[in-house]
């Protein structure tokens, strides 16, 4: 990505696959939101709000054994499932009891700790979901930055979710009137999500990952994740983790 400064212009793209990440990643002067709505991100968001001290995203189930190996909490997903002989998956609802206040938790998962991993390098990486909508976009204009917002997908491949969280935050973004620097992966998503604003979930009816979930029976984790401002706070990764920042 090109950094464009002209006066107060700020620039906002949409990298729509972590694969593409290196495309748009061009210059350390931006923030970089990862988008995993059904549903590492949405899980993430609700762990803070329970009371979780940390969070260590890994790419792989051999780093989660690892860390299990030396008794950490790890919570472990694959395919939508939990990866047998781990503590959790990535469900939302496994991060709302009291056995997590104050915990540290490893967590891999198929798309969102991916995305994760490809962009760790950036100089501020913040965590977006529906639940914390709000408090994203307050962050992002508080930061006066360049903005990336990545998609984590499906397996490196375009979702539609993570698309009209990404055209939810232009839409709050484009009022202000310095993110004036809409790139056309932006107004793309932007118009998608004005499509989408009414009823997320029956726009999302026939995508392939809400219908991969519904398989296996996690209904309620997707009517979860599609709420908008639950939670009022922003995930931020410094070091090797995830820490809360209250908004």
């Amino acid at each position: 990505m090109e950094t464009v400064e002209i006066g107060d212009q700020l620039r906002i793209e949409v990298c729509y696959s972590p694969a593409l990440f290196p495309v748009y990643y061009q210059s350390k002067n931006c923030v970089v939101v990862v988008i995993d709505v059904f549903r590492a991100t949405s899980a993430i968001c609700t762990a803070f709000q329970h009371g979780v001290k940390e969070i260590i995203p890994v790419a792989t189930i051999e780093e989660a054994k690892e860390y299990q190996e030396k008794g950490y909490l790890v919570a472990a997903e694959r395919n939508g499932e939990v990866v047998e002989g781990f503590d959790m998956g990535n469900s939302p609802f496994s991060y709302m009891g009291e056995e997590i206040k104050g915990k540290k938790i490893v967590l891999t998962t198929t798309n969102g700790t991916n995305a994760i991993e490809r962009a760790k390098a950036a100089d501020q990486l913040i965590i977006g979901s529906f639940l914390n909508l709000k408090a994203v976009c307050s962050f992002l204009e508080a930061a006066q930055k360049n903005v990336i917002l990545l998609c984590a997908g499906w397996r490196d491949r375009y979702n539609l979710e993570d698309s009209l969280f990404a055209g939810a935050v232009i839409h709050s973004l484009s009022n202000n009137p310095r993110y004036t620097g809409l790139a056309d992966s932006s107004i793309a998503a932007m118009h998608l999500y004005g499509l989408a604003k009414y009823d997320l979930s029956a726009f999302l009816a026939s995508s392939s990952h809400r219908n991969r979930l519904k398989r296996l029976n996690l209904e309620r984790d997707i009517n979860y994740c599609l709420q908008e401002n639950t939670i009022d706070l922003v995930p931020i990764f410094e070091g090797n983790a995830l820490f809360v920042n209250r908004a």
